[in-house]
């Protein structure tokens, strides 16, 4: 009978120091993590994936159908995020360029061949006329959607909508420097 019994309180006390152990593990294992967060670098900023758009600009001036314009002269604080040149199912020439304004905001260059009409719904949804904005000396239609607004030109051989969640001061911004 006493072996039983130090079988039986050995196994007890053994499963209370399993319980402790993995604790102490557990404590251990989460000090060496929050050591290792504090000391391993991290990427600074507010996590905008920031992209070269130059070589696209470059490859969809020689292919669209039409003058693809691009911005000049903006701060570093307009920072790009996308950049695409592609043909959407109709098959018009599509180009995209969006950037982070120095606000924070989201703001984009789109242009396509497609119908104006077309291109601003599809680029400001929901958008009504809301005025006109003179930038560098042309005036450009304002456009409110229900999420974006926009800044788009007279129709020429393409449809150029300055577009986003950008104020309009921000977009006349973008749209003056492109060229």
């Amino acid at each position: 009978m006493v072996h039983h019994g130090r079988v039986a309180g050995s196994s007890s006390k053994r499963g209370r120091q399993t319980v402790r152990d993995m604790i102490l593990s557990m404590l251990a294992v989460g000090v060496v993590g929050f050591f290792g967060y504090l000391f391993i670098p991290h990427e600074g900023g507010d996590g905008v994936h920031v992209v070269d758009y130059r070589s696209a600009l470059a490859s969809a001036k020689r292919a669209a159908p039409y003058p693809v314009l691009g911005p000049q002269g903006l701060s570093e604080q307009w920072r790009a995020t996308s950049v695409e040149y592609r043909k959407d199912g109709k098959g018009n020439a599509v180009w995209h360029l969006g950037f982070v304004t120095p606000s924070g905001q989201y703001a984009a260059v789109e242009q396509s061949n497609g119908t104006r009409d077309d291109v601003i719904d599809t680029v400001v949804p929901g958008g009504r006329p809301d005025g006109s904005a003179p930038v560098a000396g042309q005036d450009w239609q304002r456009f409110q959607g229900t999420k974006y607004r926009g800044l788009a030109t007279p129709a020429g051989t393409a449809t150029t909508v300055v577009t986003g969640s950008a104020s309009y001061d921000e977009l006349a911004q973008l749209a003056a420097a492109l060229k």
